[in-house]
């Protein structure tokens, strides 16, 4: 059996060892038109930032040490340009010579990736002008940095190269402006949550140009600007293009492959394509969200690598299946994490399902251990069935595991109130007896059993405005004093049962605290004295971060973007 495979990173490197490993007599050819394969692309912001110090570590084998081990013999430099389903073979350039040849195939695997979007937009192409995808774009970048010593930089984009390397030339000393059009950084979170990730960045220096659209790019006193519709232009140094990602399928649609979103190459969960014998995998590949089961683009290095791998295990006469991507993630920004798994709020309701949400901010671990911090979770589910959707998390220290242990029960299927039963390792400097995840499923519960009710942060305007209601906050005098809502009474919670009286009965009444605990317990207090009672979610802690967000970013829009 001969097996070629177009490209030699995640998904082809996979494929190409695994293939190996299940039959020792293939013959297997990876052609990949890069200088290198099976590169950590997640790792080639870190060294331009210098991180990572060591080139040789970006790699994690060389086409030596892939024949060495594997007897696959993996041809960089060489580009397949066409592919010929009915006499099954593929041309291949050679781009260190110019020589074309065909070569031919029992089965073809398709794992090019995508390509950054490169807009048509005036300018696109002059030389102080980056995308960052391969390891010659990254030692091309770093090239460009230490012979020129760039002071500031533009980045058009803010998904996760465009955060990642926000982050490395700020920690290289330059001044750093994202620019885009969406009005929130990172789309796989909530605005909301969003707007934590905003505040870290400012506070880190990074200038936040959101709502603009970019128009072009002009070289000008030795740098460039970007021009900016209907408003002023940048100037920077230098301009990196991370506006997301495109499939790289021009080969597909030139042989009459399927194709879906964006072009990218439809496949069963086989991985097969529509053409006999011919496979695809990554981020060309259109797939079923895990969660939705609508068709989705996910690149992510995870999918990709099990996508190789179930490549392998058809090809090999076995039946593996890809149940589909549910978009797991984390990214460090500076000092903090931000993590996400499933689908988010936003996705869910456009996506037509009835949800709700919870917003807590536990400690990473024991409150009574030194250096524990607080983080954000929000817990997105289905109204009525209850079925856990998706999750986001932003904090410090610990967010990675509880993402992952969410990510885990969506995958099993667990409802929302599960999360209070799992069994989860406590220890003071790891966690507490009642583990973040945990919580979430016992206000998830107490929401089920009607011993909960809440309002959010979209309901403040319409409560505000109703005279038929009580606004309490149950934080102390000092905290109330430094910030609250207007309209609000100031009763801290343990004078509540002593001032009663104060809240007028038969109003429902609108409860906050700084997280949501406090108010909760208050809101028990005046349940059992029979008021109706809604708890805010998130407290206000996430508010007040929420609307100072928002509040920066109109500013910026209205006054030139100095914020």
């Amino acid at each position: 059996m001969k097996v070629i495979i177009v490209g030699g990173v995640a998904g082809g490197a996979t494929a190409a060892a695994r293939i190996r490993r299940l039959n020792e007599h293939a013959e297997i050819t990876v052609f990949e038109r890069s200088g290198y394969i099976s590169y950590a692309n997640c790792g080639l912001p870190y060294y331009i930032g210098d991180v990572i110090t060591d080139p040789e570590e970006l790699t994690l084998q060389t086409p030596e040490s892939f024949f060495k081990r594997f007897r696959i013999n993996m041809k960089i430099h060489h580009e397949v340009i066409s592919i010929h389903p009915e006499r099954k073979t593929v041309s291949v350039k050679n781009l260190e010579n110019g020589e074309i040849f065909e070569e031919k195939y029992d089965k073809l695997i398709l794992s090019p990736g995508a390509k950054p979007t490169q807009p048509r937009l005036p300018g696109v192409g002059i030389d102080k002008l980056f995308t960052l995808r391969t390891v010659e774009d990254t030692f091309r970048i770093k090239e460009y940095i230490n012979k020129n010593h760039p002071k500031s930089a533009v980045l058009a984009g803010g998904g996760f190269i465009g955060l990642e390397l926000a982050e490395n030339l700020r920690e290289l000393g330059m001044g750093v402006t994202i620019v885009q059009r969406p009005k929130q950084l990172m789309n796989p979170f909530d605005p909301d949550m969003a707007s934590m990730i905003h505040n870290e960045m400012r506070k880190h220096g990074i200038k936040l140009v959101l709502g603009y659209t970019v128009e072009g790019f002009k070289e000008k006193d030795n740098g460039v600007e970007v021009l900016l519709k209907d408003n002023p232009s940048l100037q920077a140094d230098m301009v990196v293009l991370a506006i997301g990602v495109t499939p790289d399928t021009v080969l597909a649609k030139e042989a009459g492959l399927e194709l879906g979103i964006k072009e990218s190459i439809v496949v069963n969960d086989r991985m097969e394509t529509s053409v006999p014998d011919i496979y695809a995998a990554g981020d060309a590949v259109q797939v079923k969200h895990y969660v939705t089961g609508n068709d989705a683009l996910i690149s992510l290095a995870g999918p990709a690598n099990k996508q190789g791998r179930i490549i392998a295990d058809n090809i090999c006469g076995g039946d593996s299946r890809y149940l589909g991507s549910q978009g797991s993630s984390v990214i460090k920004v500076f000092d903090m994490t931000a993590a996400t798994t499933g689908i988010n709020e936003t996705n869910a309701k456009k996506s037509g399902l009835e949800v709700d949400t919870v917003i807590l901010s536990p400690m990473s671990h024991a409150g009574y251990y030194p250096g524990g911090k607080v983080m954000t979770m929000k817990v997105v589910f289905e109204k009525e069935s209850y079925r856990l959707l998706g999750a986001q998390i932003i904090g410090y220290e610990g967010v990675d595991k509880r993402i992952d242990v969410l990510a885990t029960a969506i995958h099993a299927g667990l409802k929302a109130t599960q999360l209070k039963d799992l069994d989860l390792a406590y220890a003071p400097p790891y966690s507490s007896a009642k583990d973040p995840v945990n919580m979430a499923g016992f206000m998830i519960d107490n929401i089920a059993k009607g011993t909960l009710k809440q309002w959010h942060l979209e309901d403040m305007d319409k409560i505000s405005r109703d005279k038929s209601v009580v606004l309490l906050d149950v934080r102390t005098v000092g905290e109330f004093n430094r910030g609250h809502m207007d309209g609000f009474k100031n009763i801290p919670v343990d004078e509540l049962r002593e001032r009663i009286n104060e809240i007028e009965k038969g109003k429902p009444v609108y409860l906050i605290c700084q997280s949501g605990l406090r108010s909760y317990i208050a809101s028990r207090i005046l349940e059992g004295n029979g008021y109706e009672t809604y708890n805010f979610s998130g407290g206000f802690r996430f508010y007040d971060a929420v609307v100072n967000d928002r509040a920066l970013i109109e500013k910026a829009y209205a006054c030139g973007m100095d914020y």
